[in-house]
């Protein structure tokens, strides 16, 4: 007997994110490659954003967030791994226009 397909629905201010960085080997601007074995201090990475909760209220599904990768909860849906963490978690939001001033920074 095959289980059946459910639709995962997130609960309260709970965001699933996909880290979109991954966590081999990176590369500096200048081109240096930082191999995967490097430990770096608390360092904050990008992930997209796959599900949320009823009240969640500054991302939707599809954004991009900037979060750190220490001390979440790790799932896996159909082979992927997907981090799932509060939206109070979340440091920052990169957004195509921007709704009112920001760093004035872009990706």
């Amino acid at each position: 007997m095959q289980d059946p397909k459910l639709e995962i629905q997130m609960l309260h201010d709970r965001v699933m994110v996909r880290d979109t960085e991954g966590t081999g080997e990176r590369r500096t601007g200048a081109g240096i490659v930082i191999p995967a074995t490097a430990t770096v201090a608390r360092r904050l990475i990008w992930g997209e954003v796959f599900g949320i909760g009823h009240h969640v209220r500054t991302v939707k599904v599809g954004d991009r967030v900037l979060f750190a990768r220490d001390d979440q909860y790790e799932v896996e849906v159909q082979g992927t791994t997907y981090l799932v963490m509060r939206e109070r978690e979340l440091h920052a939001v990169a957004t195509e226009q921007a709704e009112h001033s920001g760093t004035g920074l872009y990706l």
